[in-house]
This record gives structure tokens, C-alpha cells and sequence, in this order.
């Protein structure tokens, strides 16, 4: 449970300290040529938005606000991607653009299970019951009773005196 927690306090600051990264990577493992440098324009924008976003539709969970914690699946998804991010500063020639697809794909992934997950737990439950025959019903929605008062209950009524 404290892996979960710290991921979902990691989520905000992540959307800076990564895009800070490929930038501070860029600069200190010499990825300065041209190409790399108008990737890096596209990239430290799309790497911002895209985990602002992702941190809201995970924030967004109704579960993630009781619990105080992301599930498992946004663990290992996210910390992949994380992973695949801080890779993709080291800006190494050899590896760069597997790195770049999987970052783009993880993303897209994460963007999926993220709206699958707050899809699922959006969604009201219906329960199907079945009758004796086999066919299938949608019990009533029950009324909630009305709040009964906590005590007894004087009521005094005012008359007027005449004059």
C-alpha cells in the first residue's frame, strides 16, 4: 500500500521533474544535435501534457480518492513508463528509437487502461435477477425510507386570544 501511495503523490511532480530531465539529459550526454533538439521541443510539451492528463484521469477515480492510493495496474504501467522516459534522456544513439516508440505506445497504453479503469468504476451496477422459469428481471429501484425523527416530536399549535 505504501508503493501505491507514493505513486499517486509522485504523480503532479512527475509532470515536471521528467520533461526537466530529458532537458538536463539533453544537455549532459551531449544530445545536442539539430534533430535532437527540435524532438526535444516536441517531446518536453508531450511528455508535460500527457502526464498532467494521465494524473487527472487517475486522480479522477473514485476508488483512488477513498483509497488514497493508485492500483497496481497504474504501478507497474506507470513506473514502466517512467523508466522508459529517464532511458530516453540518457539520449544513447543505440537505443534511442525503440526507446522513443515504446514511450509513445506506453503512453497510449496508460491512456487507455487509465479511461478503462474510471470507465468501470463509473458505470452504475445493475443486478439481473432470475425468476423461477429463467427469465431475466431488473428488481425495482427500492425507496428509501424517509428519516424518522431522533425523539418525540411536540407540536404546538398557536391560537390567538381575543381581545
Amino acid at each position: 500500500m505504501a508503493l501505491r501511495r507514493l505513486f499517486l503523490g509522485w504523480l503532479f511532480p512527475a509532470a515536471f521533474v521528467l520533461p526537466l530531465w530529458l532537458f538536463v539529459g539533453w544537455i549532459v550526454f551531449s544530445g545536442g544535435s539539430g534533430w535532437a533538439l527540435l524532438w526535444l521541443f516536441v517531446a518536453l510539451p508531450a511528455v508535460f501534457v500527457s502526464q498532467v492528463l494521465l494524473s487527472l484521469l487517475i486522480r479522477g477515480r473514485a476508488s483512488v480518492r477513498e483509497s488514497r492510493a493508485v492500483s497496481w495496474r497504474d504501478v507497474a504501467g506507470l513506473g514502466l513508463w517512467h523508466v522508459v522516459i529517464v532511458a530516453l534522456g540518457l539520449f544513447d544513439s543505440r537505443v534511442f528509437f525503440p526507446l522513443l516508440v515504446l514511450s509513445v505506445v506506453g503512453a497510449l497504453l496508460l491512456f487507455w487502461s487509465s479511461l478503462a479503469q474510471l470507465w468501470n468504476e463509473a458505470r452504475g451496477a445493475v443486478t439481473v435477477l432470475h425468476a423461477t422459469d429463467g427469465t431475466a428481471y431488473i428488481p425495482p429501484a427500492q425507496e428509501r425510507p424517509a428519516a424518522q425523527p431522533a425523539g418525540d416530536v411536540i407540536v404546538v399549535s398557536e391560537t390567538r386570544r381575543p381581545d
